[in-house]
């Protein structure tokens, strides 16, 4: 039953046993892919998708004015943020990566944060262009990711990490119904976040580049030594 050969001297139906296994290896192993997608990390992630229609809901709630549904709406966000945090790092530490998780987990991130910034400008909470500016570089850097993905990969830097930080704080603080010295507070908190979006999306452009740039010069490099090699 665990696959280790019988001894030479084994009957066959101790061979005919061992034997049994490797039949349903290819049947064992799709099972193990398959049952793969659904750990922990893909269930948060899973869990932050579906957290989104019911966090607008409860953000439009009552005309979208009402302190107490936004109250909710701001559980809501606070959810998926906390798991935004953790299925991230259980699928690194446990080695639970997989494709959808991949693809799930970034669109899981922009489709909370995107829904959240879109309504505050729609209720008139937030200017558009603070909204423009934080949704505009999202979608840049994520071309970008693709346009020299055949290169290699931009890592997340600590001023990406601080730039989620203080998005979600801001956001978070513009979803509650803040008055008085708490709502002057959220103005600066989503100041220092939209200069930490622009700061970092040029840092990304430059890495981008930098990372083509030297891509291309080991193709070339490589071109002419594999040119060098068939002319000899």
């Amino acid at each position: 039953m665990t696959g280790v050969p019988a001894p030479a001297g084994g009957s066959g139906a101790q061979g005919a046993s061992s034997a049994k296994p490797v039949r349903g290896g290819k049947l064992g192993a799709a099972a193990v892919n398959q049952a793969s997608l659904w750990n922990v990390a893909n269930l948060l992630t899973m869990v932050r998708l579906l957290l989104v229609p019911g966090f607008v809901m409860l953000l439009l709630g009552n005309g979208g004015y009402d302190p107490a549904w936004r109250s909710f709406a701001w559980a809501a966000f606070a959810v998926a943020m906390i798991t935004d945090l953790f299925d991230g790092h259980l699928a690194r530490t446990y080695n639970l990566v997989t494709d959808f998780g991949k693809i799930a987990d970034p669109i899981a991130d922009k489709a909370i944060m995107g829904a959240a910034l879109i309504c505050l400008s729609w209720l008139g909470d937030l200017p558009w262009w603070v909204t423009g500016v934080i949704l505009g570089r999202e979608l840049g850097i994520t071309l970008l990711r693709f346009w020299v993905i055949r290169y290699g990969v931009i890592p997340a830097s600590r001023g990406g990490k601080m730039k989620t930080l203080a998005q979600g704080t801001a956001v978070g603080m513009y979803v509650l119904a803040l008055t008085g010295p708490l709502a002057t507070l959220r103005f600066w908190v989503m100041g220092v976040a939209v200069v930490l979006t622009v700061v970092t999306g040029l840092d990304y452009v430059k890495q981008a580049v930098v990372l083509r740039r030297q891509g291309m010069a080991e193709a070339r490099a490589e071109a002419v030594e594999s040119a060098r090699e068939a002319a000899k």
